[in-house]
């Protein structure tokens, strides 16, 4: 069987340190890099490196921004008495992309997970009891994901914030749109009917 040759293989196992990339995507963007001219590639690498150099995070929020300061904290038309505590920036695009939320956010940068070595001290949780002090934050609405180390999370927010007077709430969790009753899991029916309000 034949092999690819070492530089080959070298541009597809640096593909595959990118999350959700497995085998056959990086052997396929692979193929794609050696089909670019010279000038595509350096182009290509260009943009990346650039690119990496001017991201960092919101010195505020942790949000990714080439300022200091990301869109959304700059945004004085925003709500800033409702912060919104969400694992990492992609969950912060998701719920501004549902665009049903006008308030800030928080991001952790991870999640609390003792089984991985991953304390409260590893995601940016010191700096958020000032910025609801300094900020006059009234709610903080918990939105991470309903997963062991998401809810472990939550819980150790909640009780992080259970005497500073602002209210703590976490985010409903049930049916998705569109969704049939008979193909949902119980602990997201139970959550349904947990969750339930008024109409």
């Amino acid at each position: 069987m034949a092999e690819y040759p070492q530089a080959f293989e070298t541009i597809v196992q640096t593909l595959r340190r990118l999350p959700g990339v497995g085998r056959k995507s990086a052997i396929r963007y692979a193929f794609g890099i050696i089909g670019m001219s010279e000038e595509e590639v350096d182009e290509f690498a260009c943009n990346l490196t650039e690119a990496r150099k001017s991201l960092h995070s919101c010195v505020r929020c942790g949000n990714i921004c080439e300022g200091d300061l990301c869109p959304v904290c700059l945004d004085d038309n925003r709500d800033g008495e409702t912060l919104c505590v969400v694992e990492d920036v992609r969950a912060l695009l998701a719920l501004e992309k549902a665009d049903g939320f006008n308030g800030r956010y928080h991001v952790l940068g991870g999640t609390i997970s003792p089984l991985d070595g991953r304390g409260p001290e590893d995601v940016n949780l010191a700096s958020l009891p000032g910025r609801i002090k300094n900020e006059g934050v009234k709610e903080v609405i918990i939105a991470t994901n309903p997963t062991v180390d998401g809810e472990s999370t939550a819980l150790y927010i909640a009780r992080m914030l259970k005497n500073t007077g602002v209210k703590v709430t976490r985010i409903g969790y049930g049916i998705p749109a569109g969704g049939d009753l008979d193909y949902a899991d119980e602990l997201t029916l139970t959550r349904a009917i947990d969750g339930r309000k008024e109409i």
